[in-house]
């Protein structure tokens, strides 16, 4: 789901009508919207679309409630996947609003809707679920980066005249100037940009994410002061 186009609104509802309504009113400000007319309906469309970040829902309908609704998609969604709920009722019993805000819907709205606060409504829970989307996406780059650092923490021991898992082919496996400076894990890199492979494959030849790649690719350019990925291919010893 991209967080530069609007996410898409599930409404459910047992009344055609009004599903009809909110249907058309939401497309209009430029929504894709999935209508739904049974909880049923509503809990498969949204295990299929992984696009529907925001579900508005009737709270008294046949099968299961709202509240019931949204506990439902809680438990079926995939860990990590962001989206926002509110609920609306033609009841006046408030405990409907206390069992909704409790079970954690972010919003409600008293029927018949006023469709002037339900697009500011809509408005607000688009904007927290980008907001959510932004910060999960900064904190698996952090997990990413941190994972990286770590790898090559652990692989600062310098290079020693041994073999790694990519094979080196100059006599009695010497390193020659400028790779000597490399650690192992540096070397096996080297080794593998020499035989023009991209960074994606390198990734899946050594086990290590392609960030860490990345890092070590700048780091062996910065020792042996090659300037980019084909002088290091040209200037390093002659490989299999």
């Amino acid at each position: 789901m991209s967080i530069t186009q609007p996410l898409r609104i599930m409404v459910v509802d047992d009344e055609p009508a009004i599903v009809e309504e909110l249907a058309e009113f939401l497309e209009q400000l430029g929504y894709g919207v999935t209508a739904c007319h049974t909880t049923e309906d509503a809990l498969r469309a949204f295990q299929q679309d992984e696009a529907i970040g925001i579900v508005l829902s009737d709270m008294h309908m046949p099968g299961l409630t709202g509240v019931q609704l949204m506990g439902e998609l809680a438990r079926l969604c995939r860990s990590g996947r962001l989206y926002e709920t509110a609920i609306f009722t033609g009841s006046s019993d408030k405990q409907d609003v206390v069992l909704a805000l409790r079970a954690g819907v972010s919003d409600y709205y008293q029927k018949p809707v006023n469709l002037d606060e339900l697009q500011a409504g809509v408005k607000r829970l688009q904007e927290r679920v980008e907001q959510q989307m932004k910060e999960q996406q900064i904190r698996q780059r952090i997990q990413d980066l941190a994972a990286s650092l770590h790898e090559m923490h652990s692989d600062l021991v310098p290079a020693k005249p041994i073999k790694t898992d990519v094979q080196m082919t100059t006599p009695a496996d010497v390193i020659p100037e400028p790779f000597d400076k490399l650690s192992r894990r540096q070397l096996a890199v080297a080794q593998l940009i020499a035989k023009g492979m991209t960074n994606y494959q390198i990734s899946c030849e050594l086990g290590i994410t392609e960030n860490t790649v990345k890092l070590y690719v700048s780091q062996i350019l910065r020792l042996t002061r090659v300037h980019n990925r084909t002088q290091l291919a040209l200037s390093y010893p002659s490989h299999a």
